[in-house]
């Protein structure tokens, strides 16, 4: 087993490392107090050609694997930008998987060098309120008039839609009931977000506040049928193509937040004296600082691992679950623990662990909670009966 990331990957790191450090965590917070989205971040990172890294090259992108944009969005996260600076590019770097495998040329075309260039603003609509994880529940449909879709419906927790030009969205274009197999009929578009037929809301929330979180309301949206991605009623077939990347890549953004909450506590510790001596002297602050190392290691592993496999064309699922659910929990114990650090302090906006305290609890929500990683693993990889 080699353990090395290659000379490329290392270069990688270092320059993303560099190019996100320009961007500091005073930026992130008044970004974030003020729900304005990290524009001059995104492009600059769109400058220098690190939203194509997964993109193939006859498109503009670099056409490198998983594990290279792992690397980058836990070198974003770690920054100090946490969920705000990944989510600005997340879906950029990797979302557009379906359309690269299943769209067809014209539409790549029309599309992917766009968003390698950062000119394209894409957000992904699946989850409604009505379904939650159960994407076969799904409501919004597509009829079919002409050469046309007409769709109606209602998506929920969509990030970007405000700052978006156009929208990977799954429908029904056949309703459940009516449906062979409940994960047939879905059909997935990358068409226009269309402000005259979709209403979109933004939703409060505790944090992450620099990309937001909106409802969307669609009323009559008229997609041609260019805008299809592959096959009517294979949309559910797609977008499974992308979600064990999805899940390395959230872990790889949980690690960044806990490594950098983690540096930050270490700084504090040594550096803030109470009672004649600093307080990382005390094995009280000491001990749990030390056993988040030792946690956020033992997940990146995991992590390394599960895109290795990926990378390698070989079956990833149980270490793409794995990875997310160590590297959530790992991340958000230690953006605990550098609260918990800081005192009083910590719970001030002062050192920004408060900050990260509140993005790194998203991500044992999203993109699926801890709960349904668990239920995974025990029916798919220990062969329990399925709870769900």
């Amino acid at each position: 087993m080699d353990f090395e990331l290659t000379d490329d990957q290392v270069t990688i790191r270092k320059a993303v490392a560099e190019l996100a450090g320009t961007f500091d965590d005073r930026y992130w917070m008044e970004k974030d107090r003020a729900h304005e989205f990290p524009t001059e971040f995104y492009d600059t990172l769109a400058s220098g050609g690190w939203l194509g890294v997964t993109t193939p090259e006859e498109y503009g992108g670099h056409g490198l694997g998983i594990t290279e944009a792992s690397i980058i969005l836990e070198e974003v996260s770690r920054s100090g930008g946490g969920m705000n600076a990944a989510s600005s590019i997340h879906m950029s770097i990797f979302g557009m998987h379906p359309v690269i495998l299943h769209g067809s040329q014209e539409l790549k075309q029309r599309t992917l060098p766009r968003i390698v260039d950062g000119s394209l603003h894409v957000c992904f609509g699946v989850t409604e309120p009505g379904a939650g994880l159960d994407t076969t529940k799904i409501t919004t449909f597509a009829k079919r008039v002409g050469d046309s879709y007409i769709v109606n419906g209602r998506k929920v927790w969509i990030s970007k839609a405000q700052e978006s030009e156009k929208i990977l969205l799954l429908t029904r274009t056949t309703t459940f009931s009516d449906s062979a197999k409940k994960t047939d009929g879905m059909t997935l578009f990358l068409t226009d977000l269309d402000r005259a037929h979709v209403d979109i809301r933004p939703i409060a929330k505790m944090g992450r506040n620099a990309v937001s979180s909106n409802e969307l309301f669609i009323d009559d949206l008229r997609i041609p049928v260019e805008d299809r991605v592959g096959e009517e009623g294979q949309g559910f077939r797609y977008i499974l193509d992308g979600l064990n990347p999805e899940r390395m890549l959230i872990a790889a953004e949980a690690l960044g937040l806990g490594r950098v909450a983690l540096d930050t506590a270490v700084r504090y510790g040594n550096e803030r004296e109470v009672f004649g001596r600093p307080i990382g002297m005390n094995q009280g602050l000491q001990f749990p600082l030390a056993d988040s190392l030792a946690r956020l290691d033992a997940a990146e592993l995991m992590l390394r691992k599960a895109t290795w496999l990926y990378d390698q064309g070989r079956p990833c699922g149980r270490e793409a679950n794995t990875a997310k659910y160590l590297c959530a929990d790992a991340g958000f114990e230690a953006a605990d623990r550098a609260l918990q650090t800081h005192g009083g302090m910590g719970y001030s906006e002062e050192y920004n662990v408060a900050r990260y305290f509140r993005e790194a609890r998203l991500l044992k929500i999203a993109p699926l909670p801890q709960e349904m990683v668990l239920n995974y693993l025990g029916s798919h990889v220990l062969g329990l009966p399925r709870s769900y």
